[in-house]
């Protein structure tokens, strides 16, 4: 980019003082309201930039902040924001800790870092409550989180003890360590499956010992010594993987811990799962106050361009160029999502770190701010429709060509509306696939959970007990059926009762 003439520069000081910094809070005129809670505004910056801002109310109760996934799993995939978000638009969630509401997306943008090959995000995430990928223990950073007290912070620096990280087997009140989640094992470990991986735990060369693990609620980080309950339902050596359900976990072992569990656990065990992150400046040596346990939604953050009203000094080349970027800011009111376009000279250049942190305070009077994946990435969607204009560098002629990119996982804001539920059939009931096609039958209760089977007409199953059978999530009305060992959720609209 060449440097800018005396004239541009006395021009663009002509323009800052035509157009003087007005503090977020006072120029509330300028908000377009999106949903209670929530306001949307653009900003037309010197420059010239052009900047997306939707800003949430921390203390309003009918708005939250959630992740979602590519392909609904955080084990990889692509997918635009724009689809992402209806993926999760009318699916269950589990804000206040546990299945009682259906989000409404009221808007996404994109969140974090990703292998562009693989979908694999390159760092932790947290979903609806559930620890669904690690975040890389010492290192400098690890992402922005939103907790169920309404909490937001930017991670530092965390550790995952070892010893904390554990399965109490309430009967027997002995311990076993997990060695890792949601990836693939290794020798002589236990490794945690959550819904997040899939809807199948990977196959292996070798027989492995997999247990399956029914809880109530999603597997929030709570540690030692309290942590979530469940109860073992199934036990299986398998070679080809086992069944995640949407309710559920799996534990998966080899060697001489599969032959401990063996001989501890039967079905119908209770077992308590504890977790734990440690949380450090980045330093990694000084304590941090914000604690990690009942995080509902984290991504990974890139970089803290604000920390505590203080504009952070530029680093490395990638904060220094001006990009189109996404980011997330604070104050003690409100919580923003930022996108700004870039790579257009003639509409909005992009900014660096340093003038993000910039706008950050001195136009949303917010305190910390820290930056997600920017880029072509840069995405902001409200009410299923794209405001912003992504810029991928492609280009038609001299213009741009504003198209959005595939990414792997989205920051959300969504109103959680009350469960509405069925009562057409009850537990235990005898019931049949309906029509002349074949019907899926899925992981949870959603069109957003995995395809498990598909069931021809005419095959009968029965009800299964579960206290959101007759929800209604993603337009249809759900109920958990064993079709003959294949069980799953099926849409109430193509089962018939039997008598």
């Amino acid at each position: 980019m060449k440097p800018f003439s005396r004239l541009a520069v006395l021009s663009l000081l002509f323009v800052l003082i035509l157009h003087p910094i007005i503090p977020a809070q006072e120029a509330t005129s300028l908000w377009q309201h999106v949903t209670p809670g929530v306001d949307y505004r653009q900003f037309f910056m010197p420059g010239p930039n052009h900047v997306n801002v939707l800003r949430m109310e921390r203390e309003n109760s009918q708005v939250t902040l959630e992740t979602g996934f590519a392909q609904g799993s955080a084990s990889g995939g692509l997918e635009t924001v724009r689809q992402i978000a209806e993926r999760y638009d009318g699916a269950i969630n589990a804000w206040g800790g546990t299945w009682n509401g259906i989000n409404r997306v009221v808007a996404a943008v994109n969140g974090s870092y990703f292998d562009p090959k693989t979908g694999i995000p390159l760092s932790g995430a947290v979903h609806s409550g559930w620890y669904a990928r690690r975040f890389a223990d010492r290192q400098s950073s690890s992402g922005f989180a939103w907790t169920l007290e309404r909490q937001p912070f930017i991670g530092g620096c965390i550790a995952h003890p070892p010893r904390r990280q554990v399965i109490n087997l309430l009967k027997s009140d002995q311990s076993v360590l997990i060695n890792r989640v949601n990836t693939l094992r290794e020798d002589f470990e236990l490794v945690l499956y959550t819904p997040q991986y899939g809807a199948y735990t990977p196959a292996s060369n070798n027989a492995v010992t997999e247990l399956v693990v029914e809880i109530s609620q999603p597997l929030l980080i709570i540690p030692l010594p309290d942590g979530i309950e469940g109860k073992v339902i199934r036990i299986t050596e398998t070679e080809e993987g086992t069944q995640i359900p949407f309710d559920a976990v799996v534990l998966s072992a080899q060697g001489e811990t599969a032959i401990a569990l063996q001989s501890a656990v039967a079905i119908g065990d209770l077992l308590r799962i504890s977790q734990e992150i440690r949380h450090f400046q980045s330093n990694c040596r000084d304590a941090n106050s914000h604690s990690w346990t009942k995080t509902y939604a984290a991504l990974g953050a890139s970089y803290l361009f604000l920390r505590d009203g203080v504009v952070q000094p530029l680093g490395e080349l990638g904060a220094i160029l001006r990009n189109p970027r996404t980011a997330i800011a604070f104050n003690n009111r409100y919580v923003y999502l930022i996108v700004v376009d870039g790579r257009d000279m003639f509409g909005s250049l992009g900014m660096s770190m340093v003038e993000l942190g910039i706008f950050a305070r001195d136009y949303l009077a917010a305190d910390w701010g820290a930056a997600m994946d920017g880029g072509g990435s840069s995405t902001m969607v409200i009410e299923g429709h794209l405001v912003n204009k992504p810029n991928s560098e492609t280009s038609t002629g001299v213009k741009p060509t504003h198209q959005e990119r595939n990414v792997a996982n989205a920051w959300f804001v969504v109103s959680s509306l009350p469960l509405q539920k069925s009562d057409v059939f009850h537990s235990g009931q005898t019931v049949a696939i309906s029509g002349l096609i074949p019907v899926n039958l899925r992981q949870g209760p959603g069109t957003n959970y995995a395809l498990l089977y598909s069931l021809e007409p005419g095959t009968k199953g029965n009800v299964l007990d579960h206290m959101l059978n007759g929800v209604k999530a993603k337009d249809y009305n759900w109920w958990k059926v064993d079709f003959g060992g294949l069980i799953g959720w099926v849409s109430e609209e193509y089962i018939v009762p039997q008598p």
